[in-house]
This record gives C-alpha cells, sequence and structure tokens, in this order.
C-alpha cells in the first residue's frame, strides 16, 4: 500500500499592490499611444488630401480609406469633418500656471502673459511637418480659417479672465477702476499680437528654429520694449 502524499498545487505568493499599480499604468500607457497614433494617423490623411484636392472636396470615407479606420473610429475622434482640420481643445496654461501668473508680482503684465502662453506653447507636443501643412491648408481656405479665427477669439477671452483674477488678487477692483475689463482685453490684444508676429517668424523662416528658441527671442523683445522708458 503506498504512503505517499497526494500531489498538491503550490501556492504563489499575491503580486504586491504596486505590481497591480505598474501593470495597469503600463495598459493605460500603451492605450493612451495607441489613441494618439490613430489621431496622427487621421489627420496627417486628412490634411493631405484637403492640399491635394481642396477642403471642400474631401469626404470622411475619402480619410477614412487613406488612414484606414472606420467611420465609426473617425466619428469617435472628431465627430466631424471640420473637426480633424480645425484646433480639437483651446490649449491652456495649468492650474499651477495659471496660479503663479495670478500671484505674479512682476512689473509687466503684459510680459508675464506672454510667458504664460509661451510655456504652453512650448510644452505642446507637435510634429512639425504636420502643423507646416495644416498651417497652409487653413489659411488657404476661407471656412477653415474662419472656424480657426472662432476657437483662437474664444481662447482670448478665457486669458481676459487670466488678467482680470490677477487684478483682483491684488486688490484692483472695477469700482476703482471701471475699465478694469478693458484694460484686461488691451494686455490680451498686445499679447496675442506678440504672438501672432513670432508665429508669423517662425513661418517665415520655414520652421528652422526650435519653439524654445522662438520664444526666447520674443520674449527678450517684450523684455527691451516694456522696459524701455517709453513704454507706456
Amino acid at each position: 500500500m503506498s504512503t505517499d502524499s497526494p500531489l498538491t498545487t503550490p501556492v504563489l505568493p499575491a503580486l504586491p499592490p504596486a505590481v497591480h499599480a505598474r501593470a495597469a499604468l503600463s495598459q493605460d500607457t500603451l492605450r493612451n499611444r495607441k489613441r494618439t497614433a490613430t489621431r496622427l494617423a487621421i489627420r496627417r490623411a486628412a490634411i493631405e488630401l484637403g492640399l491635394e484636392h481642396g477642403y471642400e472636396n474631401v469626404t470622411v470615407d475619402m480619410i477614412c480609406a487613406v488612414s484606414t479606420v472606420s467611420a465609426r473610429t473617425f466619428f469617435n475622434y472628431f465627430g466631424s469633418k471640420e473637426g480633424v482640420y480645425v484646433s480639437p481643445t483651446r490649449v491652456m496654461p495649468t492650474p499651477e500656471q495659471h496660479r503663479a501668473f495670478v500671484a505674479g508680482s512682476g512689473s509687466s503684465v503684459f510680459g508675464d502673459l506672454f510667458n504664460m502662453i509661451a510655456e504652453t506653447f512650448v510644452s505642446v507636443d507637435a510634429d512639425f511637418e504636420l502643423f507646416q501643412a495644416r498651417h497652409q491648408l487653413i489659411h488657404q481656405t476661407p471656412e477653415l480659417l474662419n472656424r480657426e479665427k472662432a476657437r483662437i477669439s474664444e481662447t482670448e477671452e478665457s486669458y481676459v479672465g487670466c488678467v482680470l483674477d490677477r487684478y483682483r488678487f491684488h486688490g484692483r477692483s472695477e469700482d476703482q477702476t471701471p475699465d478694469l475689463e478693458d484694460e484686461a482685453r488691451m494686455v490680451v490684444s498686445l499679447v496675442s499680437g506678440a504672438m501672432r508676429f513670432a508665429m508669423q517668424k517662425w513661418v517665415a523662416g520655414n520652421f528652422t528654429d526650435t519653439r524654445e528658441e522662438l520664444v526666447q527671442a520674443a520674449s527678450a523683445l517684450i523684455q527691451r520694449i516694456t522696459s524701455n522708458e517709453h513704454w507706456p
């Protein structure tokens, strides 16, 4: 009669929670990269088709065929044909950047606002070749150009709020200065003009400078101008 003990399945120790967390984070990162790659492929196909055939002649089916995605996937990412061409979201400062700007005690609200917007601009990952192609297509398509201008106006409105937040944080109010909102709008208009100048210079230079170099050069010009005794 055998006295051998029955075979038992060894019990493996449970994985620490940190291992599960890292695995989940890795899956999320991979998923996000895949989504980003799909979004970029769709956008690149749309822009190339727009430059070749003209925006008005491009269809969603054409974009899907070139980017090898289904129409359902396309609409999940962009919602409409126009959406794939215009900037899908307003790139705004982080809460930390906003708080630093509001609490800032620098002498130039104009310079501080430019630098905050510039930091946001520099931090955005971009395919420069695609950026250049999109810029070309938008400026040769009135419908897209008007939509882009509307998006920029919405963004500028948000920055007016940022400037007013700073004024109020430092004790200024509409009771003391009735045209305080007009002042904030003037600051944003001046900064928008400076950003537009920087972008035009970037385009004219065929995007040879990095965004960091572009921002540093523009910021240095603003510092020189706003520190000049003749600056109002």
